[in-house]
């Protein structure tokens, strides 16, 4: 999918599926996100049908975008789900996924999350640690259970992404040394309360090579081999997620060139595979409306400030990352300017986009794309502003899966001194 496949212009005036944003602004307000069921799905079906002839489980990675809504989807479609906390296993439990299908990834999980994950008998535990993985056995021992792991290798392969976003390297927190590896599986395998069930892989987001992932593959078959050589049987290979999608000009891997450059090493093995996908899934699937407030000249720079800001999106003032911004209504004939689209927070690093060639006007309302990862879920509510309503559409209909918050929520749980 392309960064704007998630839009069409019908009469002038760009559309999600059949519905003109212009009416979600005047029934939702602004900001809001808003996010297309249509392309949630066909993104979901398009990565399942990739791997015909092998034995897969979807993962869908939680933290790319947590609403309930669209874990529902992904549930109902057949997926299984990468989760970092017990918040968001229980998110998974309420949008009716199953937690057989659940795997347990992070470095520093808590004993009573192992507690929960345990309870409710998740698929498998990416173990990141040797002493996490210690823990683990204990607290299983003290629960009379026996704790499936995978311990999550990190091949030092480089992959070409913003430092932020990459976890295979060696100097990453993420993930146990592949050299210390098979050490801490021998280990693992003398514990009663641990069983050994698969390996796990994940070097990092928004790649848009898939050589990275042939070279961490080729590492992991290696170590495969050689855990059979010491009698350790794996069940499954977990490959991670991390395939980019198109900001601006990538080139995102295709899932036909994916999938056959994986299956090309993985001839003769009848592994599970396992991947963890995330923002492939939903980034383009998803954008934040805003709407112009005031056209502001400031010495060099002409400056377009909007209502969304840094704690609705802070992907741009987090990682400088780029999000394609496009009017709603485009004023045809009207002359263009470059601008910076800011929020009204009091940072200088609030901003959405900088040098934009636009024709605007206040009120004008803009579309901000590609921002169906790692958008509202990392929402704040800095200088006290209420996080955004999120709209999902389907067809002609939309549905609110997130109500806006409202200043009062946001300190209805301090309390004042006596």
């Amino acid at each position: 999918m392309s960064n704007t496949s998630l839009i069409r212009t019908h009469q002038n005036e760009l559309h999600v599926e059949d519905v003109p944003l212009a009416r979600i602004a005047a029934d939702y307000g602004t900001p809001c996100y808003i996010y297309s069921k249509a392309m949630l799905t066909r993104a979901y079906l398009d990565f399942a049908a990739a791997f015909p002839e092998r034995n897969v489980l979807i993962c869908y990675a939680a933290k790319a975008n947590s609403n309930l809504a669209i874990l529902n989807l992904f549930a109902r479609l057949g997926a299984g789900f990468d989760i970092v906390s017990e918040g968001e296993l229980h998110r998974v439990i309420a949008a009716g996924g199953d937690p057989r299908k659940v795997v347990f990834s992070g470095v520093g999980k808590r004993a009573e999350e192992m507690r929960a994950a345990l309870e409710h008998n998740i698929l498998c535990f990416n173990v990141e640690s040797e002493p996490e993985l210690l823990r683990l056995a204990d607290v299983a021992s003290a629960m009379g259970k026996r704790a499936p792991v995978s311990i999550r290798v990190n091949p030092d392969v480089d992959p070409k992404t913003h430092p932020y976003i990459a976890t295979g390297l060696k100097e990453n927190k993420f993930g146990v040394a592949f050299d210390d590896a098979r050490a801490i599986y021998r280990k693992a395998s003398a514990l009663s309360s641990i069983q050994i069930i698969g390996i796990d892989c994940h070097i990092g987001s928004q790649i848009t090579d898939v050589a990275p992932f042939a070279d961490a593959l080729d590492k992991v078959l290696t170590l495969v081999d050689e855990l059979a050589s010491d009698g350790i049987a794996l069940h499954h290979i977990d490959l991670g997620g991390g395939i980019g999608i198109q900001y601006k000009d990538e080139v995102p891997i295709a899932l036909s060139h994916y999938a056959a450059t994986l299956n090309e090493r993985l001839k003769g093995r009848s592994h599970q595979l396992i991947f963890e996908p995330g923002r492939s899934l939903v980034g383009n699937a998803g954008l934040l409306l805003t709407r112009v407030e005031y056209i502001k000249q400031g010495g060099a720079r002409r400056f377009a400030i909007v209502d969304a800001a840094m704690n609705d999106l802070i992907r741009p003032a987090l990682y400088e990352a780029y999000h394609e911004v496009v009017s709603v209504a485009p004023r045809a004939g009207e002359s263009t300017a470059l601008y910076d689209i800011v929020g009204p927070v009091c940072e200088s690093g609030d901003f959405l986009a900088r040098q934009r060639l636009l024709a605007l006007a206040p009120s004008d309302l803009l579309a901000v794309l590609s921002a169906g990862a790692y958008g509202s879920v990392m929402t704040s509510n800095y200088n006290t502003r209420p996080r955004p309503a999120e709209i999902m559409v389907d067809g002609s209909s939309t549905h609110l899966i997130r109500a806006r918050e409202s200043v009062q929520d946001l300190y209805a749980h301090e309390k004042m001194l006596p």
